[in-house]
């Protein structure tokens, strides 16, 4: 039988950093901790494969798992000299959740586990501190009660604050022994009322409730939105960490805190974090006291007047200090770490790779490699590359005129402005009409995922720098104001104060999450600073990938921001987009709407000048890099005269009566536009288009010396190409001869894939024209789908959007074949991908397989495919010397 359950502690441990997939990112890292000799509260961890066959088995658990716990708990029992339920001497345990990758605040953890009304008093004379034994057994009530059995945990928060009310004190901390033992009654009471049925005294139902509610939590509302966001498989399943308890709440010499060993915001090589004494860990992170800093620096650098651990704890904060040190190095990474002090002695109970931003993570990256602890492609597999794009935006201009209301803590950087609203299903509902948000919440708790992942930016008036909102913020990359506590938020009236200052609900206000402003209304921006650690990490980027990366573009504006970003070409200038413009949209449907040759050519010559001139424009912008232009390919629809007034004006230019015109446009509507006139088969019916389009490149080119590459959109075989091949080039013999150019297609048909051999013949270059090739090959409008897509993720029959990651299975297959089959008849083929794939990591390591060129994307996306590209070469260099 395959083992279920892992011990560790006392040095030693069953597991190792390296069974995260079995062990989870909590299991598989206590067992490392240990390994390493660090003081570690002894446990175990039931494997996430106990998870995986619990949901499998209609919520089962697997036969031998009691007998394996109660083995296990016998051990920790033997280590810590208590016994659990044992009335004179108890053992408690806490019950945590671990994934293989971090998910924090998303599943449940109980701690205190073991309380009841005989084991209370046993642990009070053990530890000779009444008041700390009734606060632990009202914690475990409290917690126990919301995450287990379902009761919510403001209705026990109400009766804190009456108690306190009631005993004229203002933190829970001031608090004596009578008021905790009366909490505990009045908690009993209430459990005993919202369910029907008592708390449960027996200290194994205890155990068990507990860890049938980590397993639970997996499949949370919470959990699986989460997961969705980070694309985090539903089939990897959570660990489940039991672990003793040490105990920070026992008075003025215990503590527990949260601590980053380099700033999470900025990536400094400091310690940072915060701490509370006489607390226990979920005070930190729930944002209900004010947490102190741990180093007397960050105290000062916050004007706090809250004392440091480094100054209240030095022997403590030194411990702490030798502790961190060893871990960075033995993970070569930035830790998170979680610990707590009882009795002036130091516990760790976690370490992970620490969340943080993307500026944070490129200068980790530039800094180890200076340190020598990783190599240069060590630190570019560590970057994700989709995190980037927190840097490629505007932040707030520091000359901008601003009015500061507030200020909080700099939770996650960068700047955000929006309506702001004050819940996730608000924030959900105006993202969905187009609208930015600032979510405004007292503290944000897992349940507001959703919203946040909306919203633009968070605004919190309660919580510190490792709080929920804080720590999701910066994995997400949404900036993020915490702990501002002059705010003064009322969800009922839906709006908030900020001193004599209201704000409701849809008005305007800007956050500032690298400074903790606050501000009324919208505050203008700058363009992102893009030299430094990211300027470092990309010129290592671009000496390790073997894949150009190009951008999708048709202005001088999308141009100039794509070299700005580094990309090396167009790969995509759709030149249908150039058309829209007020002064050039009536051309263009008169020449859509003349009913012979001589009517479109009139047009057409209004539109050719107006085509050079782009293309000029692009060109030089480019300089010597290649621009891939897309000859005309809309759907007609999509240029149709709607209203009486757009009819008027197009019969005036064409010199026809409006009658006429209606008339000629119902002709020309179609049930299926994507699928109909458009691409090459308005080049093969009307060749005048695209010999009007290819002149205006000819002309482009003999003036600015560029190298064109043409493309025609939307063959299905060898025999448009050939046609329109003849159309470009009797344009280039009476334009321009002397300018060189390639011509290729895009292959965007299943049709043309599996033909791609023979149109090779004609085609200089092919580019995957990926959206299109995704709806033709899966039978899915893009434009349609969103109303069911997340069913058939739900469901297991699709992992992604296929629209947003590559169908590697079956679009993918295709890609292969025209590769293939393209290559075999032309072997310089140049290949290239420019749907909105990419720009997408995961479909850019797919690219890599199959041997493309180049990828191209929307400029903003281009040092993401950058650092992709860079990614993939590493991981085929690394496959290579694998597989020899």
């Amino acid at each position: 039988m395959k083992k279920l359950v892992y011990s560790f502690g006392d040095g030693a441990a069953d597991g190792s950093a390296g069974m995260k997939e079995l062990l989870g990112g909590k299991g598989a890292n206590l067992a490392e901790m240990c390994n390493l000799g660090l003081p570690v509260p002894p446990g175990f961890t039931i494997t996430t494969e106990v998870c995986v066959d619990y949901y499998k088995n209609s919520k089962k658990i697997p036969d031998g798992l009691k007998a394996e716990i109660t083995e296990a708990l016998a051990k920790v029992e033997k280590k810590i000299g208590a016994r659990f339920g044992d009335a004179a001497n108890p053992l408690l345990v806490s019950v945590r959740s671990g994934a293989r990758v971090s998910m924090p605040g998303m599943m449940d953890t109980v701690l205190n586990l073991g309380l009841n009304d005989e084991t209370v008093e046993g642990l009070a004379k053990k530890s000779g501190n009444e008041r700390f034994a009734w606060d632990s057994y009202r914690r475990f009530i409290q917690m126990y009660s919301d995450v287990v059995l379902g009761v919510d945990h403001y209705i026990f928060e109400e009766i804190i604050d009456s108690l306190k009310d009631d005993a004229g004190v203002t933190l829970d901390t001031e608090l004596n022994v009578k008021h905790l033992k009366e909490m505990v009654k009045t908690f009993k009471a209430k459990v005993k009322d919202e369910l029907g049925k008592p708390f449960p005294i027996d200290v194994h139902e205890q155990l068990w409730g507990g860890i049938m509610a980590v397993f639970d939590s997996w499949m949370s509302n919470r959990a699986i939105t989460y997961r969705k966001i980070h694309e985090i498989g539903d089939n990897w399943g959570t660990a489940v960490n039991i672990q003793s308890m040490v105990f920070g709440n026992m008075g003025e010499t215990s503590a527990t805190g949260v601590a980053f060993t380099r700033n999470p915001s900025t990536g400094a090589k400091e310690l940072y974090g915060e701490y509370l004494v006489n607390a226990q860990g979920e005070d930190v992170v729930a944002g209900i006291r004010t947490p102190q800093s741990i180093t007397k620096k960050a105290r000062v650098e916050s004007d706090s007047d809250l004392p440091s651990m480094e100054e209240v704890m030095p022997e403590v904060y030194g411990q702490l200090v030798d502790i961190y040190k060893k871990l960075e190095s033995h993970y070569r990474d930035m830790q998170d770490i979680e610990f707590t002090v009882q009795d002036n002695k130091l516990w760790m109970l976690q370490t992970r790779g620490g969340k943080r931003t993307a500026a944070a993570a490129l200068k980790i990256a530039v800094d180890l490699v200076a340190e020598k602890l990783i190599t240069k492609e060590e630190a570019l597999k560590r970057i994700d590359p989709s995190a980037l794009d927190q840097l490629l935006h505007p932040s707030l201009d520091p000359k901008a005129e601003k009015k500061v209301i507030a200020k909080g803590l700099p939770a996650s950087p960068g700047a955000a402005s929006g309506e702001v609203v004050f819940s996730a299903e608000e924030a959900e509902d105006a993202k969905a009409k187009g609208k930015d948000v600032i979510l405004v919440r007292i503290e944000t708790s897992p349940e507001d995922i959703s919203g946040m992942h909306a919203a633009k930016g968070i605004l919190t008036a309660r919580g510190g720098m490792t709080s929920h909102a804080a720590v999701v913020a910066r994995g997400m990359g949404k900036c993020c104001v915490s702990g501002t506590g002059t705010l003064k938020i009322d969800y009922k009236a839906r709006k908030f104060l900020a001193g004599d200052i209201t704000v409701k609900a849809g008005e305007i206000i800007t956050i500032n999450g690298t400074t903790g402003e606050v501000m009324l209304g919208k505050v203008p921006t700058t363009q992102p600073n893009l030299s430094g650690d990211f300027a470092e990490v990309m010129k290592w980027a671009d000496a390790v990938r073997t894949m150009k990366v190009r951008a999708n573009a048709e202005t001088g504006l999308d141009a100039e921001t794509a070299r700005k970003f580094g990309a090396e070409g167009i790969g995509l200038c759709r030149t249908e987009h150039m058309f829209f413009d007020q002064d050039r949209i009536i051309s263009m449907r008169e020449m859509i709407l003349a009913e012979d040759e001589e009517g479109r050519r009139r047009a057409l010559d209004k539109l050719q000048p107006m085509q050079r001139e782009d293309f000029i424009s692009i060109f030089k912008i480019m300089g010597d890099f290649p621009v891939t232009i897309r000859l005309l390919d809309p759907p007609l629809h999509e240029f149709l005269p709607h209203s009486e007034s757009e009819m008027e004006e197009v019969a005036h230019a064409s010199g026809i009566s409006v009658e006429k015109l209606r008339q000629r446009a119902a002709m020309l509507k179609e049930s299926n536009p994507m699928l109909g006139h458009r691409g090459c088969r308005l080049g093969i019916t009307y060749p005048e288009i695209y010999e009007m389009q290819a002149k205006a490149i000819f002309e482009a080119a003999r003036e600015t010396k560029a190298l064109p590459e043409i493309m025609i959109p939307l063959v299905f075989g060898k025999k448009e190409l050939s046609i329109l091949e003849a159309v470009i080039k009797k344009a280039h013999r009476e334009t321009a001869p002397e300018v060189k150019y390639l011509l290729g297609t895009m292959i965007e048909l299943p049709r043309a894939a599996l033909k791609a051999g023979e149109i090779a013949e004609v085609a200089e270059f092919f580019s995957f024209g990926t959206n299109d090739l995704t709806q033709t090959a899966m039978g899915i409008s893009r434009d349609d789908s969103a109303g069911f897509i997340d069913d058939y993720k739900n469901k297991g029959i699709l992992e992604h959007d296929p629209f947003a990651v590559l169908d590697q299975d079956g679009v993918g297959e295709l890609i292969k074949i025209a590769v293939e089959r393209g290559r075999a008849t032309r072997r310089d083929l140049k290949l290239g991908i420019c749907g909105e794939h990419g720009g997408n990591p995961a479909s850019i390591q797919f690219c890599q397989q199959v041997g493309l060129d180049y990828v191209s994307c929307s400029p903003y996306r281009v040092p993401i495919a950058r650092l992709a590209a860079a990614q993939a070469a590493i991981n085929a260099k690394a496959a290579v010397k694998k597989a020899a």
